[in-house]
């Protein structure tokens, strides 16, 4: 008889998969985008919601359909650069940026209003947060009993929490609109929710959810795909919940904090007006809980990856990609956004082509044809509004500094779709390609 998931275990795979997904990014963004963009949150929050929520969850079911990772996806693009890619994005959402970023802003949201700036207290507090998220990750065969049954249902209950304070006790008014959120409000939603870093985190974490799957038994490729698409699907009803009630939030605390404020400080903000002597306390464990959730399994993710290249076991990548994340994250949350800002800016785009394209594999004749030269294009322009976005802005030539939809760090949207066109058309020219086989 095949082997089934109950209705409780689907429930706790979308809930595990959720929390993986909801690390400090997905909570200190929002809020940031409400408080900015005023009268134009919802404009905005569109924007984001397209980016944070419905590319991360094309992103799980594109995985699902495949039955493996980022490398399997790529497999149109070449053996070679598909590893390249799939490193590429490891690597950001794991030890370079996403991990390091989950103690940093857990620290700053629970630790740093107690101590104030103080490198001494975050190297101890990371040497412990990391040492928890080894622990934990060292074995992911119980991720599903651990994240799925016990750590998601606790944070799903405090995230709600707050979105329904937010809702029904607003701290006050919104503010008008900052200029950039003026002029371009759905574009700068847009691309705040890369910052998310939920894209990349779906081309790591879908291999983590088939393989939670799969530790109950699940072994039937369409029974696999379909439970991942299930908690795709639930993950991605449970973060717009979550983005909306942060949206209002943020809105709302116009009243209480500057609008340059940063997103852990506009939560504190509210948290303090809302519950008084003990917000603090309760945002700082909501917060400490979600990232740890997504630093275990970021790790997990990574050192599965990487054990298949490297000579060395899942267990002491674990270690190593633990120890590394954990020095990293002593730069501080400042430094860590804007070194990630223009990496982000210039890999998103190449990815967002592979996710999207990946659903017209049966249009062409050969898909290799249309992704390998869009996913080349859109990373050149890709690359140059990453440096735009960075201290190198000035090595940009004056006549890229405004293309179209420059101004909204989409310029490589136009000519992506020119050559999607172009090279489609060659493809229906071409033909299939045949291959010959001579006989002796």
């Amino acid at each position: 008889m095949m082997k089934r998931l109950t209705t409780r275990d689907i429930f706790a795979l979308g809930f595990m998969t959720f929390a993986l997904f909801v690390g400090a990014g997905n909570i200190i963004f929002p809020p940031m985008v409400g408080i900015q963009s005023g009268e134009h949150v919802w404009v905005s929050a569109v924007g984001f919601l397209i980016t944070a929520v419905g590319l991360p969850v094309a992103t799980v079911i594109a995985l699902a359909r495949v039955g493996g990772g980022v490398d399997s996806l790529s497999t149109p693009v070449g053996k070679a650069a598909g590893i390249v890619l799939a490193m590429v994005c490891y690597l950001a959402v794991g030890p370079l940026f996403a991990t390091p970023r989950t103690a940093t802003v857990s620290f700053d949201v629970g630790i740093g209003p107690l101590v104030g700036e103080n490198s001494q207290a975050l190297a101890i507090y990371s040497a412990i947060y990391f040492c928890l998220v080894i622990v934990i990750s060292l074995f992911p065969g119980k991720l599903l009993d651990t994240v799925g049954h016990f750590l998601a249902p606790v944070k799903i209950v405090a995230l709600a929490i707050l979105g329904i304070a937010a809702l029904m006790w607003p701290a006050g008014n919104n503010l008008p609109a900052t200029e950039v959120y003026q002029h371009a409000a759905f574009s700068n939603g847009f691309v705040n929710g890369y910052l998310t870093m939920d894209t990349l985190g779906a081309l790591v974490f879908g291999i983590v959810i088939v393989n939670a799957a799969r530790s109950r038994g699940i072994e039937n490729p369409q029974l696999l795909t379909r439970y991942t698409v299930f908690a795709g699907l639930i993950a991605g009803v449970g973060l717009t919940l979550v983005y909306l009630s942060l949206f209002k939030l943020g809105s709302d605390s116009g009243s209480l904090i500057s609008q340059s404020a940063n997103g852990a400080a506009i939560l504190h903000a509210y948290v303090q007006h809302t519950f008084g002597a003990g917000g603090s306390l309760f945002l700082g464990v909501l917060i400490f809980i979600a990232c740890m959730v997504t630093a275990i399994g970021l790790t997990c993710a990574c050192a599965e990856f990487f054990a298949q290249y490297i000579p060395l076991s899942y267990k002491t990548l674990v270690v190593i990609l633990g120890v590394f994340a954990m020095i990293i994250s002593n730069l501080g949350l400042t430094h860590l956004i804007a070194i990630s800002v223009p990496v982000l800016t210039a890999i998103y785009p190449p990815c967002i082509v592979l996710v999207l394209l990946s659903f017209t594999l049966n249009w062409w004749q050969e898909a290799g044809r249309i992704i390998k030269p869009a996913m080349a294009v859109s990373l050149v322009f890709g690359i140059i509004d990453g440096l735009k976005a960075s201290d190198f802005s000035s090595v940009v030539p004056a006549s890229l500094q405004h293309l179209p939809l420059s101004e909204q760090n989409l310029s490589w949207l136009p000519p992506v779709l020119v050559v999607i066109i172009v090279a489609a058309i060659i493809d229906r020219m071409k033909g299939k390609a045949v291959s010959v086989k001579t006989t002796q």
